[in-house]
């Protein structure tokens, strides 16, 4: 089933709201607002500024910034004429951030230098110099200069150079199968990879999601950091199709979430699990005025009977979903119900336009109830990993269908149900987080000379981490826990640590984990 929409490129549902709609709000951000016509106004300056400083189609843009209207407007300029987006997280520590400017080999570094306590300068500085093909950083007008770099009053007024005519010349030659977006996701070699996602899929993606999930002019709060999925595809571009509106926090609180939710009449309450866990634990939950919600969704992880029936007190309407990054979040979806033991214990059916299969070890379709692997064709499929053919070609089936790594089985009523993971990928907070990744960084201390790290479920984050180290010297776990905090995003920081002269090992010589697992497990 081939999906149409009758947007090609994802900047293009704002500029139809701004012929439509220039007044509506679409962006705030505390007294900030964009109303759609500022919003389009402000995406096309940025976009001229890209053309006059020589970025072409198929050039990667770097941006570093916290979930604010800023990030969309460079979003919606780099992909509107034809340039490819990568969102860096702020969390990030600069090992993370130097592997994904010297992966994707941006031509151009959009920034924020400040960001609460921290100050990026000499982070920045560093990035500058590990990437020779980047010819201009950028920092945003609200942030302290960095030397070298131009701020973006000075970037936006060379845009003043480029005619309309060049402009529209430029957006007219992207195409919806064109690559906009890459969106860094490890994988079980520790190695994160871009996953190339397209115009197509994320336009039919937003449009259908509206469609299944409808909602008049969809108000939402997005805390989720700008490199994650949830921000960009799941929140900010349906919301913006919708003709909705998007309300930024750059640092999430649970109390002052549900303020703002109180304070604009949210009407799509949208989150992960843990955070529900943690707005519904406040002690004044019942004193916030969530009247004006209309639906509430989740993804990333499933959520407990126990929390579904305090939503529905809420809410008539809860919705999920389960996707992925390479499949530009589109695998199954829930439409809105109140049925408990659907939302708790299915992930609905195959979104529309998904051909999915579940299937054995030796690739065979599996019957109702039996369980085997996800495996998906659909127009939603990323176009592969950036500069990662080999490893593209090995996530694809010879007939072309993108081996998920899950396990599943399908429901006499049809809806699927999750039973498992083949890769040892978990999900904390409705964060992906790969165990080998976190391996690597512990294995790269001096003290260590093997590490495993198992997942064992949390009341809170669904899932965390535990680390299992064989050290080749003396070392403590609190040294292990500072080494990974400077390395490493924190939710992909075990929580606990566990040192041991030897760890086990199947005949094979690798590491078992499975009695890890169950060590794990038990000793929780």
């Amino acid at each position: 089933m081939t999906v149409a929409s009758p947007l090609v490129r994802i900047s293009d549902s704002v500029a139809r709201e701004a012929q439509r709609r220039p007044d509506a709000p679409a962006l705030a951000l505390g007294s900030r607002r964009y109303t759609y016509g500022e919003l389009a106004l402000a995406v096309d300056g940025l976009a001229a500024s890209l053309l006059a400083a020589g970025i072409r189609k198929g050039d990667r843009i770097a941006v570093l910034a916290t979930p604010h209207p800023d990030f969309v407007v460079t979003l919606l300029a780099a992909a509107s004429i034809g340039a490819i987006w990568v969102g860096l997280n702020p969390r990030y520590r600069i090992d993370e951030l130097t592997y994904v400017m010297t992966d994707a080999e941006p031509s151009l570094l959009l920034a924020r230098s400040r960001i609460a306590e921290r100050d990026y300068a000499g982070e920045i500085a560093h990035l500058v110099s590990a990437c020779p093909g980047l010819k201009r950083t950028v920092i945003f007008d609200a942030d302290p200069a960095v030397a070298g770099a131009d701020a973006m009053r000075d970037f936006l007024a060379e845009g003043s150079a480029i005619s309309r005519e060049r402009l529209d010349g430029a957006r007219a030659a992207v195409s919806g199968r064109d690559p906009c977006l890459i969106v860094y996701t490890s994988g079980s070699t520790g190695s994160p990879k871009g996953a190339l996602l397209h115009h197509a899929g994320i336009t039919a993606f937003s449009r259908l999601q509206n469609e299944l999930w409808p909602v008049d002019a969809p108000k939402m709060v997005n805390y989720f950091p700008i490199n994650h999925i949830g921000s960009v595809i799941d929140c900010t571009l349906p919301c913006l199709a919708a003709g909705g509106t998007v309300f930024f926090m750059e640092q999430f609180d649970p109390g002052a979430c549900l303020a703002l939710m109180e304070r604009e009449a949210v009407n799509v309450w949208g989150s992960v699990p843990s955070v529900f866990q943690l707005q519904l634990g406040l002690p004044d939950f019942e004193s916030y005025d969530l009247s004006a919600v209309r639906l509430i969704l989740w993804e990333g992880a499933a959520l407990p009977e126990a929390l579904i029936r305090r939503l529905l007190r809420i809410c008539p309407r809860l919705a999920t979903n389960y996707g992925m990054t390479e499949t530009t979040s589109a695998i199954t979806i829930v439409e809105p119900t109140d049925d408990i033991d659907v939302l708790a214990h299915t992930v609905g059916v195959p979104f529309p336009g998904v051909d999915l299969r579940i299937v054995d070890a030796s690739g065979a379709v599996v019957g109702v109830g039996a369980a085997g692997e996800v495996q998906t064709h659909s127009p939603y499929n990323f176009l592969g990993y950036w500069r990662r053919p080999d490893i593209t070609a090995q996530s694809f089936t010879p007939d072309g269908y993108f081996r998920t790594g899950d396990l599943a089985e399908r429901r006499p009523d049809g809806r699927i149900r999750l039973v498992g993971r083949i890769k040892e990928m978990y999900k904390s907070g409705g964060y992906n987080v790969y165990p080998r990744e976190v391996e690597l960084v512990l294995e790269a201390h001096p003290a260590v000379a093997l590490a495993a790290v198992v997942a064992v479920p949390d009341p809170l984050w669904q899932e965390v981490g535990v680390a299992y180290v064989a050290p080749r010297s003396a070392v403590t776990a609190a040294e292990l826990d500072a080494h990974c905090r400077a390395r490493l995003a924190n939710y992909k920081i075990p929580k606990r640590i566990v040192i041991e002269p030897d760890l086990p090992l199947l005949p094979i010589g690798k590491v078992d984990k499975r009695a890890l697992a169950t060590r794990a497990a038990d000793e929780r």
